[in-house]
């Protein structure tokens, strides 16, 4: 038993070796220039990889149009008011467009105002608060 036992794991130690030895044989006959062709082949990226690339280039293309460049400025508008209640909010796209949007809070009032921002710049007069908003909200 013992005997059958050593001739079926030399066996198979036999087998093992035979078949490493065949793959880094097909290993070493394909070249790595091949191996990397074949890697940007399109013919061979299955079909829902391309689907999903197609998806990410429009989630890219809408999300250029998201507000999604945003800062907040917080302030005392008046000088016997205290807290930061006025706040400038600057919400913007990757292009620099959007709105700013200004609150200036007093005793006995709030205003608020919105303004139209293009490419980063803003056809009205800004306030300080403003042009920090708009500027803290650019990435580059």
């Amino acid at each position: 038993m013992n005997a059958l036992l050593l001739v079926v794991v030399v066996l198979l130690l036999v087998v093992a070796l035979v078949a490493l030895v065949v793959g880094v044989l097909a290993l070493r006959r394909t070249s790595p220039a091949a191996r990397r062709a074949d890697r940007h082949n399109p013919d061979t990226v299955p079909t829902d990889l391309e689907g999903l690339r197609r998806e990410v280039a429009v989630l890219r293309r809408e999300s250029a149009e998201a507000l999604r460049h945003l800062h907040l400025v917080r302030y005392d508008a008046f000088t016997d008011m205290g807290g930061r209640l006025s706040w400038s909010l600057a919400l913007l796209d990757d292009t620099g467009g959007g709105v700013v949007l200004t609150s200036i809070h007093g005793r006995g009032e709030a205003r608020t105002y919105a303004k139209r921002v293009t490419a980063w710049v803003c056809e009205q007069a800004m306030s300080p608060e403003e042009t920090e908003a708009v500027a803290g909200a650019n990435p580059a």
